[in-house]
């Protein structure tokens, strides 16, 4: 009884950031400790989420999606053999669970979803969504055109923003020091091709 109130007073993940914090909120999972489960999701969900909705899922298959990444890993927690590996088997796993028939039903444009779940309240002019629609169209064309290396890298330093490079790095298995210079170079492809689609009108 002691074991578990100095438990939940200090869990072992308490100051850990990135891999290590999920290193050992995987140790604590497989111990048992449902709180550690409970952060790893809080923790990592926003990145299971935006692989599915990246991967062309609707809102309703993608919360789908994400539910069975966690039950997937939550029934496997002791088969994985390096839980620092934990964001990259996440991505792994929900690209896969993404490309089943269930998940590829409907194929909405995600930018096109986010551009709606922005306007809560108001309607825009004709004209004003028009203009909206045709550079989500043509972002999108653009993005989808990159290199699959490009597109993931650029979706995830997007959703972990410049202070978790390291976690990119460690789910795309890269140098952390290689993750801001090959993200400029990726911007720069699109913007190239963004050009040239603009020109091209």
């Amino acid at each position: 009884m002691t074991d578990v109130q100095t438990t939940e007073v200090d869990p072992p993940w308490e100051g850990l950031t990135g891999a290590e914090l999920h290193a050992a909120c995987m140790r604590a999972a497989r111990a048992g400790d449902r709180r550690a489960m409970d952060r790893l999701v809080a923790e990592l969900t926003p990145l299971v989420w935006h692989v599915a909705r990246a991967n062309g899922l609707d809102r309703s298959v993608a919360e789908d999606v994400v539910q069975t990444v966690w039950l997937a890993l939550f029934s496997q927690l002791g088969k994985l053999r390096d839980p620092k590996a934990l964001a990259a088997w996440l991505i792994t796993t929900t690209r896969r669970e993404a490309t089943h028939p269930f998940g590829r039903r409907m194929q909405p444009v995600p930018l096109s979803d986010e551009v709606a779940e922005s306007m809560p309240s108001t309607q825009p002019a004709p004209e004003d969504e028009a203009v909206r629609a045709d550079r989500d169209r043509r972002v999108w064309r653009a993005f989808v055109r990159l290199p699959h290396r490009c597109q993931e890298l650029l979706r995830l330093t997007v959703l972990a923003g410049r202070a978790e490079y390291q976690l990119v790095a460690e789910a795309l298995r890269m140098p952390r020091g290689s993750v801001g210079p090959t993200r400029g170079r990726c911007l720069d492809q699109m913007r190239d091709l963004l050009a040239s689609e603009g020109g091209s009108r």
